[in-house]
């Protein structure tokens, strides 16, 4: 029972993203990080070959590059620009050898900034000798991926981010093409079909069972279908609608609030309109003088008025280095400095003669409302009037709060 169960939840998956089963083969993984973690470790990465990565990335996608550089793979970053978006990938991608592995990564939309980032990349980068593995994680929730049109050689994808349980299942998607370059480093229950301890051997089952460890979580994974039924009733597309008229308007209200002297209230990374761009808003606020004003400070207040966001790196320091502009050798003399266990971005900052190293995060989604955007932009107005005589600016002068003391 338990296997047709999850068996039925594989083939609901596929019939979601448009997957051919012929093509695709779904592995159930604990959520988005255990995908990308399952690529990274098993893909053949060697001298000769290539990753490429977007400096706009989730962390679970930046820890490939330590399984890539372990075994002598060039590793480069695709730099972004001041609209944290990437100017030329070809130019970026050319002149890898085709004869050996190269992986290129990277977010259909980012979990900092919100920018979606062309989903015709995918094709542009097989066609220069790469396989491509997409962190889908953030776009699918509002978005439409199609697997018949687009054909990334990996995909990773979270659930409850799309319609919020259960938690603890993720899914890759994977080309049965590409899955079969994998070599998984280890084996475990239910990985292999014979193994002996007399003698050291093992046989690796084929396709999805050789990289589902120990029994999978039948119970959760039954929930799925039922997730998925109820995106489909509502529609993907009106999904999209909805959050993209709510971020117009948000962006809207944020760009249009200023300080007593006219000076901008908001500085807002990325871009400033819906084009290109999903419903995660990332900005801090400014003193009328200019001046970043700690992100921890709108924090505690939007705890104190149950406003839901988020402040710090979000785990994607590449587009928080490019919205901070933090300067290169400045930052890395100060991580060299400051290195340990009690490494605080809060001491980051302060290095950095109190650079911003924090943003403020808001995500919209299915269950957003109109109410939800005017309840934070009246926060940020008193928060406005609040500071209006003299705010905290600097970052590395306040008091630690603990729930931003690392970069996720």
């Amino acid at each position: 029972m338990a296997t047709e169960l999850c068996d039925a939840a594989r083939r609901r998956i596929l019939d979601y993203f448009g997957g051919d089963p012929d093509e695709y083969e779904v592995i159930f993984t604990p959520n988005a990080t255990g995908g990308l973690r399952l690529v990274g470790e098993g893909y053949p990465f060697g001298p000769g070959g290539r990753l490429r990565m977007t400096a706009d990335n989730h962390n679970s996608v930046n820890g490939i590059r330590e399984y890539a550089l372990a075994r002598g793979a060039d590793v480069k970053y695709i730099p972004i620009g001041p609209d944290l978006r990437v100017a030329d990938l070809e130019a970026q991608l050319e002149g890898a050898d085709p004869a050996v592995p190269n992986l290129f990564a990277y977010p259909a939309q980012s979990n900092f900034s919100g920018v979606q980032h062309p989903l015709d990349w995918i094709e542009l980068a097989r066609a220069l000798g790469y396989d491509v593995l997409l962190d889908a994680a953030a776009f699918v929730p509002t978005n439409r991926l199609d697997l018949s049109r687009v054909k990334p050689d990996f995909a990773a994808v979270s659930f409850y981010k799309m319609f919020g349980y259960p938690t603890g299942i993720g899914a890759l998607l994977a080309r049965r093409e590409a899955l079969a370059k994998l070599r998984r480093p280890w084996f475990g229950g239910g990985t292999v079909r014979f193994a002996s301890a007399q003698n050291p051997v093992h046989i690796m089952y084929r396709h999805a069972a050789a990289f589902e460890d120990g029994t999978l979580n039948f119970l959760d994974i039954a929930a799925v279908p039922d997730g998925l039924d109820y995106l489909e009733r509502i529609g993907i597309d009106r999904i999209h609608e909805h959050v993209q008229a709510l971020t117009r308007l948000l962006l809207d209200r944020l760009l249009g609030l200023r300080h007593a002297n006219g000076a901008p209230l908001v500085r807002l990374y990325g871009p400033q309109t819906t084009d290109g761009r999903g419903g995660t808003v990332a900005f801090n606020l400014l003193s009328a003088e200019g001046k970043v004003i700690d992100c921890r400070l709108v924090e505690r207040a939007a705890i104190e008025a149950g406003i839901s966001i988020r402040t710090g790196y979000f785990c994607n320091p590449g587009a928080a280095e490019a919205s901070f502009e933090l300067p290169d050798r400045e930052a890395l003399r100060c991580y060299e400095e400051l290195a340990g266990d009690d490494f605080t971005l809060q001491q980051f900052s302060a290095c950095l003669d109190d650079r911003p190293v924090g943003a403020i995060r808001v995500s919209l989604g299915l269950s957003s409302s109109v109410d939800d955007v005017e309840r934070l932009i009246g926060l940020l107005v008193e928060l406005r009037d609040r500071f209006a005589n003299g705010p905290a600016v600097g970052a590395g002068r306040v008091a630690q709060s603990g729930a931003d003391a690392g970069t996720g």
